[in-house]
């Protein structure tokens, strides 16, 4: 069926808010009216009363590779387990309700493709290949006994092609740079702070000078590409704005002064609450390595001040879950709920998982909207989403569209 008519269904509309009932028109994934009375007498019709339908969702800081973070099980993961993995990770976010993602490390050109071509079902992909940091960084995962370098984890396997992932001073950096656009990138991802699940540096230890951001970001730019930072908050962070990368990924200390900054430069914040709420579980559980569980547990106090202060400050926020392990993929909706819980209103929670999505990856031209002209990317809720906490119950979208296919049909939707 490439003709559809979605009959009185609540839209989310430019403002969060969801309309009165209308209909939706839709030809070759194409959506072609929004109103009272529309017809077409070669659609396909699903009469929606009682539902909402809103854009489907941007996930800003996806890893559709990785489903562990046990480095001994990853080196021992053949690398195409890993990428038959992605295929199943890609499945779930997708039935999700996650129609488009940013991936932040691990998804190569050849898994960006493979969805495109038809190959497995699977999110609209953004990939940045790989996440470049200095030797003794968050993404540095240096086998001591051994003397071997892998990436954190072992989250980028090695296999011909891969790009470096490790750069110090700024010729190195712009080699890098080249090497991960070379690849396939889409966007450039660095860390310039530490992090939780690396061993070399605490959370908000500076990392790259701002001299080596700055050639990131020059670099990337010279090819049209913009650059996101893994950044925690302090001197790395106000680095990464300054230089001129387009979003900041976590920022979990973000302070007021850094926060005018980033309203400032344009600079975007994806905050990522949901992983860091189950990472603070895994830590009281005794699940991550010990450097972990001390890094985790000095976060749980902090979770959603980001969003407060960001917000205070008009920065603009985007959706994204950072998740790592295969049982969370699939949940990712579950942000929207967590970002209501620190301070965004529900209409700018929902604008932030969709619209929001859209406009920080370059795609608010054809995607994020339920208007003529947009893309039919879309999600069916058969509960109210005025009560975001729908969205951390399984189920909770009953029904996907990507470009006008209903890769999760709703039982609404006439069968054939």
């Amino acid at each position: 069926m490439d003709r559809w008519l979605l009959h009185d269904v609540r839209v989310l509309d430019e403002a969060g808010s969801f309309t009165e009932q209308v209909d939706v028109t839709v030809s070759d994934g194409v959506i072609t009216g929004v109103g009272p009375n529309l017809a077409d007498a070669e659609a396909a019709v699903a009469d929606l009363a009682g539902s909402w339908l809103m854009p489907g969702v941007f996930d800003c800081h996806s890893h559709i590779t990785i489903g562990s973070v046990d480095t001994l099980q990853m080196m021992r993961t053949p690398v195409t387990q890993w990428a038959l993995g992605a295929a199943q990770i890609m499945r779930q976010t997708l039935a999700g309700g996650v129609t488009s993602a940013r991936d932040a490390g691990g998804a190569d050109a050849g898994i960006r493709a493979a969805v495109e071509l038809g190959y497995v079902a699977g999110p609209r992909l953004q990939i940045s290949v790989v996440p470049i940091s200095q030797t003794g960084g968050h993404f540095d995962g240096y086998l001591q006994g051994p003397g071997r370098d892998i990436s954190a984890e072992y989250i980028c396997p090695e296999y011909p092609g891969r790009p470096g992932y490790l750069a110090d001073g700024v010729d190195e950096m712009r080699k890098t740079v080249r090497q991960v656009i070379r690849a396939g990138g889409d966007w450039i991802k660095i860390a310039t702070t530490g992090g939780v699940l690396s061993p070399y540096a605490d959370s908000d230890a500076p990392e790259f000078s701002y001299e080596e951001v700055a050639t990131a970001v020059t670099e990337a730019a010279r090819r049209g590409k913009p650059v996101m930072s893994h950044a925690f908050g302090g001197e790395g962070l106000a680095n990464a704005v300054r230089a001129g990368v387009r979003s900041i990924e976590h920022g979990v200390f973000l302070d007021e002064q850094n926060a005018a900054l980033m309203a400032g430069k344009g600079t975007w914040l994806v905050p990522t609450l949901v992983v860091w709420r189950d990472t603070i579980a895994l830590a009281e559980a005794g699940n991550l390595p010990d450097y972990g569980i001390r890094k985790a547990l000095d976060l749980k106090a902090r979770i959603g001040d980001a969003v407060r202060i960001a917000k205070a400050h008009g920065v603009k926020i985007a959706l994204g879950c950072d998740y790592y392990l295969f049982r969370q993929h699939g949940r990712n909706l579950e942000e929207i709920s967590l970002l209501h819980q620190a301070g965004l209103t529900v209409e700018e929670a929902l604008l932030a998982a969709t619209l929001g999505g859209a406009q920080l990856c370059g795609a608010s031209g054809k995607l994020g909207r339920i208007q003529p002209g947009y893309v039919f990317d879309a999600i069916v809720l058969d509960q109210d989403p005025g009560n975001p906490v729908i969205f951390e119950q399984p189920g909770a979208v009953a029904g996907v569209f990507k470009a006008g296919v209903p890769v999760v049909p709703h039982p609404q939707l006439p069968a054939g």
